[in-house]
């Protein structure tokens, strides 16, 4: 079945207001990074718009997957991880799940690991989010088919008002990626790219 085009009503042309949104870096961690293409040039674009929504006194979030001992999923997800990746790659004391060292979080920033794919259901993520006074989400992650799909799902569900920043996006699949940020994603947000997030944040 062939998707329905994006409807001009996704995409209000309207000013962020950076005191209601937060700029959520997913899955921005070592181990993660060397699945697509250009990493290092992803972390330094991150880098940046970091720095931007600071600067207009946005919040930063953080987003990390990774299993201590003890919490090994079950399931459909703990067997595609596999136990041996469990005890290296993804440890979340491990290097490979640590936070890239140039998106070091700050204090006050948010910062959550998770233990699915999603950032919502094994974190406190939303209560910090509500607490905060955010209704506006700038998503950027890897991998776009990964992180960022169930992101848009789960937090559209929870009245979010959701913009996902494509050049801060990469799938393992760049088609895959494509498809979704033209096809799919408009369905539920606005997409737009960094220079785009420039003009419009308040």
């Amino acid at each position: 079945m062939t998707p329905e085009p994006a409807t001009a009503t996704t995409r209000p042309e309207r000013g962020i207001d950076p005191a209601r949104a937060a700029l959520l870096v997913m899955d921005y961690q070592n181990g993660v990074l060397g699945r697509v293409a250009d990493g290092e040039a992803l972390v330094a674009a991150a880098r940046e718009t970091i720095e931007l929504v600071r600067g207009r006194g946005g919040q930063v979030g953080y987003v990390r997957v990774g299993f201590a001992d003890g919490e090994t999923p079950t399931g459909t997800m703990g067997r595609r991880i596999g136990a041996e990746a469990l005890r290296t790659m993804f440890h979340a004391d491990g290097l490979a799940t640590q936070i890239h060292a140039d998106l070091a979080p700050r204090d006050g920033d948010i910062v959550v690991r998770k233990k699915r794919v999603g950032p919502f259901g094994t974190t406190d993520l939303d209560a910090q989010l509500r607490e905060r006074g955010v209704d506006t989400l700038l998503l950027a992650g890897i991998s776009t088919s990964g992180v960022v799909l169930s992101t848009v799902r789960d937090a559209h569900d929870r009245d979010y008002h959701l913009i996902v920043i494509s050049d801060l996006c990469a799938d393992p699949e760049p088609d895959v990626h494509d498809f979704l940020v033209e096809r799919i994603f408009p369905r539920q947000a606005e997409v737009i790219d960094r220079a785009e997030l420039g003009d419009r944040l308040a």
